[in-house]
This record gives C-alpha cells, sequence and structure tokens, in this order.
C-alpha cells in the first residue's frame, strides 16, 4: 500500500480570515478526523499533489509538530473560479475503528464478449467499503474473464473479504456491449434467406 508523507503545522487560529491568510501564503488549510481528537492543520498546498491529483487510492502519513498520523482523504474543497484545493479533510486510522473508503477497481482478465467482438464498457470506478485500516488495500480486483456479450458484473457480483460494501448490490460495474459492426453483422445475418 502506497503512502506519502505530508509535512505540515497544527493551526493555532481557526476561522475564515486564518484561513484565507494560509492560502495566500501557499497553503492548504485541513481538519483530521476519527482519532481521539480533531486536528486542525495546514501544509504547503504542493505537498497533496500526488494525494490529490491521482485515481491510485493512498494512505497519508501526516508529519504535525513532531507527531505522526495515519489518514485517508475524506473530502476535498476547490475554489469555484480558479479550481485550486482551498480545504482538505482526512480520517485518522486507528486500528479496531472501521473505517468507510472509496477503492478503485481494476479489472482482470478478458471477457468472453470482448474476444467475441463486443466493447467493454465500464460503469463504475470504485467502490465505497467499509472496512478496518488493516485490510485497506490499493484496488479491488474484478475478474471479468466470464462477462459475456450483453451481460454485466453488478456489485452484488465482487465478493471480497473483510469489506462490506456499501453500493447499492444492483449497480452495474462493467457490461460488455454489441459493436457496430457486430450489429451490422447480425442483421445481415438475419436478412440472407435461409438455404
Amino acid at each position: 500500500m502506497k503512502t506519502i508523507t505530508i509535512e505540515g503545522q497544527l493551526r493555532t487560529g481557526l476561522g475564515k480570515g486564518a484561513a484565507r491568510q494560509l492560502r495566500s501564503q501557499g497553503n492548504v488549510p485541513g481538519v483530521i478526523y476519527g482519532g481521539a481528537k480533531e486536528l486542525s492543520f495546514f501544509a504547503p498546498s504542493t505537498a497533496f499533489k500526488s494525494l490529490v491529483y491521482t485515481p491510485n487510492f493512498q494512505i497519508a502519513e501526516m508529519k504535525l509538530d513532531g507527531d505522526s498520523y495515519r489518514c485517508i482523504l475524506k473530502d476535498l474543497q476547490f475554489d469555484k473560479v480558479s479550481d485550486e484545493l482551498i480545504h482538505i479533510d482526512l480520517l485518522e486510522l486507528v486500528e479496531d475503528k472501521k473505517v468507510i473508503a472509496t477503492i478503485p477497481i481494476k479489472f482482470v482478465g478478458v471477457a468472453v464478449g470482448v474476444k467475441e467482438g463486443g466493447r467493454l464498457v465500464t460503469k463504475m470506478k470504485a467502490l465505497k467499503v467499509k472496512t478496518l485500516p488493516k485490510h485497506l488495500k490499493e484496488s479491488i480486483e474484478v475478474n471479468i474473464d466470464d462477462l459475456e456479450l450483453n451481460g454485466n458484473i453488478r456489485v452484488q457480483d465482487v465478493k471480497e473479504e473483510n469489506f462490506e460494501i456499501l453500493n447499492s448490490p444492483r449497480i452495474p460495474i462493467a457490461s460488455v456491449v454489441l459493436t457496430r459492426q457486430l450489429k451490422q453483422e447480425e442483421a445481415t445475418a438475419e436478412k440472407a434467406p435461409a438455404k
């Protein structure tokens, strides 16, 4: 599991004015929830780039005033105009306390329907799960080898030990659809007179 280390400082001044001043100095204010107490902190905006601008699920090792906190991303706020990161919420990982995390799906294998000329359509990129911190991982592997033409893999088909999947079970994750060429070939075959 990839871990990114971010060094920051605990915040003393709270409120909009203090937050505005931090941002003007190139910092991003944030809060760590889920631990013994809520912690308000700030860190340089550049420190969050590899955590925020990635499709990967990672752990953030927050180093604040000599203490270290293992966290996962909980929420982000961006400026409506400049699209810059203006606030970050992190969730501290506590060993025996379940956390809710959004983990990317990694499709493995080649669908039968694709081999037959269909096209794979992925409908979900990640699943929301509830688990203990020790079970967190970078991705959830979903094997699509048996996915047939016009077939779906749904959330309920994902069997992952130690994870309680929170998405609605009937939602399709991936499907194989007919390509235009395959539809034309089928139509031509139907029009051809039987011999």
